[in-house]
């Protein structure tokens, strides 16, 4: 199979790299060429590439595109028309772009964790915020599309009031969200389920470094390879099958609160996948993309 695994334009300088943790695109890569695929590391935003030459085109590190959406959903719109096979699907890719999509699935009846949406250009109460939350500590703002814990808040009351200005200019821009600050991300950490042709592949627990709420390796964050609760794993199960249904890949990130798993994202864009965790994941992800590949159009 002709594989084009997407990355972006920062991929050889990311700033999402650390010494402890091994390239995943790279690993892939290798992985693939020793199965017998042609593959090639390609940039999304690349206006050279013909897309049209590959069986199968599969989203693996674009980690830029919440710095140049309107772009990528350009792109998306051009891999469309064009008929390409794009892994996840591209009716996929936009639902999960924007954070809105959480909004939705609590409308469905999925426990997220509790999410007020902070349109562009509306004022910002900091002080309704903590109460619509119930958060007697802290809130956390980020943007409603974004990656890597881009202009990602941690924020008491006074905290909030005092940097009100410099919310109020960053939300004139574009959407946000706010939820609660979770402690227990801190004392317990955030779980990660892996999921791979529709199947659930392996697990992680990831913490923040001392003083952070921040789990991400590349900001300091630690990687266990553990099974998720049983309880966890049900509801991941229930929201791959719901949610994530022909996805290549899916990853579902959450806390458990008072003994319920709380969804804080569905990543089924671009997530790192912690392949290296599991010998097996590798077989895995490469039986999901020979059976999905020549089953995928654009829709």
């Amino acid at each position: 199979m002709n594989i084009a695994l997407v990355s972006y334009a920062g991929r050889t300088s990311s700033q999402y790299a650390v010494a402890t943790v091994e390239d995943e695109d790279t690993l892939l890569e290798r992985y693939l060429l020793g199965q017998g695929h042609q593959v090639t590391i390609e940039i999304w935003s690349d206006a050279a590439v013909n897309w049209q030459q590959y069986e199968a085109v599969v989203l693996k590190s674009p980690w830029d595109y919440f710095d140049r959406i309107a772009e990528f959903y350009a792109w998306l719109d051009s891999l469309e028309k064009l008929g390409v096979s794009l892994l996840n699907p591209i009716s996929v890719v936009r639902w999960n772009a924007d954070k809105r999509y959480l909004l939705e699935m609590a409308e469905a009846g999925v426990s997220v964790v509790p999410t007020q949406w902070l349109a562009r250009g509306s004022s910002l109460n900091t002080a309704d915020l903590f109460a619509a939350l119930r958060a007697p500590e802290r809130i956390i703002i980020k943007p409603a599309v974004s990656g890597g814990a881009k202009n990602t808040f941690a924020l008491t009351a006074a905290e909030a009031a005092a940097r009100s200005s410099e919310l109020a200019a960053l939300l004139a821009e574009e959407d946000f969200l706010a939820q609660p600050f979770l402690p227990q991300i801190q004392t317990q950490g955030e779980w990660s389920l892996v999921y791979l042709g529709g199947a659930f592949s392996h697990s992680v627990l990831k913490t923040p470094k001392s003083g952070d709420f921040r789990v991400q390796h590349y900001l300091g964050g630690g990687i266990a390879a553990l099974p998720a609760p049983a309880s966890v794993r049900q509801a991941a199960d229930d929201t791959v099958r719901r949610f994530a249904a022909g996805c290549l890949y899916a990853r579902v990130d959450g806390v458990v609160v008072d003994g319920q798993f709380l969804l804080m994202e569905l990543e089924l864009i671009e997530p790192f996948l912690y392949l290296a965790t599991e010998p097996a994941s590798w077989a895995r992800y490469e039986q999901a993309l020979r059976t999905l590949a020549p089953l995928k159009g654009t829709h």
